[in-house]
């Protein structure tokens, strides 16, 4: 049987694409699936950072072996001219903390590099140009490793959720040590600070769409014939 897996951060990268699997949540990690005549698709996710990826492919090997893997889900750009709110293939992922370089199956596409922290203006600045990198996220380097220890195919997509410059608060003080994001201590922080209002009501809306253009994507991938998509109820995407 083949068995894809998607590895992503948080629910909200992957809730477009697995409106109608089945759901359940296993030793800290959310798990969907989706079952078809060949086999089965299953998402996870565990929170931010190489940890918790590692954590989410662990829960989805403890089911079977995986066919390929895929790391998807928001990332950060590292130049001007990759847009919030878009999807991007990515072809080469470096890992900022050991120097690895990794290489991605499926189209050519841009280079991402994985950091140890949320990256902020500086540190996008810093890691572009360390890296010669156009994305940042902190899981795909790590969702590669574990492709490469298995020999198995690794695929990158990801959605831009903030662009390269923008006044945005500091999100680490808001990740705990497990990589998960502390939303009622977010928000209570944002509401004494007004000056952050516009900012992040706009990587709210480039969130939400680079959600659904990842859904259309990875659909797009994994449903060629779209026969998957039609029994599910998704929209035609095929553009």
């Amino acid at each position: 049987m083949t068995r894809v897996a998607v590895v992503a951060a948080m629910a909200g990268e992957l809730q477009p694409l697995v409106r109608g699997w089945q759901h359940e949540m296993r030793n800290g990690v959310d798990l969907w699936r989706w079952r078809y005549d060949e086999g089965e698709w299953v998402a996870a996710c565990a929170g931010a950072g190489v940890a918790a990826a590692t954590r989410a492919f662990a829960e989805i090997e403890k089911d079977g072996p995986v066919s390929s893997i895929i790391s998807t889900g928001w990332a950060g750009a590292l130049r001007q001219e990759f847009k919030p709110g878009r999807i991007y293939h990515v072809s080469g992922v470096v890992d900022a903390r050991t120097g690895e370089r990794f290489r991605a199956a499926g189209p050519d596409g841009c280079s991402l590099v994985t950091g140890a922290t949320v990256a902020g203006e500086a540190e996008k600045k810093r890691l572009g140009s360390a890296y010669n990198a156009d994305l940042v996220d902190m899981e795909a380097a790590a969702v590669a490793r574990m492709a490469g220890m298995r020999a198995i195919p690794f695929y990158c997509i990801k959605g831009v959720s903030d662009g390269f410059t923008g006044q945005l608060p500091d999100f680490n003080r808001f990740l705990s040590h497990d990589g998960q994001f502390r939303m009622a201590r977010f928000v209570v922080y944002a509401l004494l600070r007004p000056w952050h209002w516009p900012a992040l009501i706009r990587m709210n809306e480039n969130s939400k769409r680079a959600a659904r253009g990842i859904a259309e994507a990875l659909l797009d991938f994994l449903d060629e014939r779209g026969h998957v998509r039609q029994r599910n109820g998704y929209p035609n995407h095929k553009r």
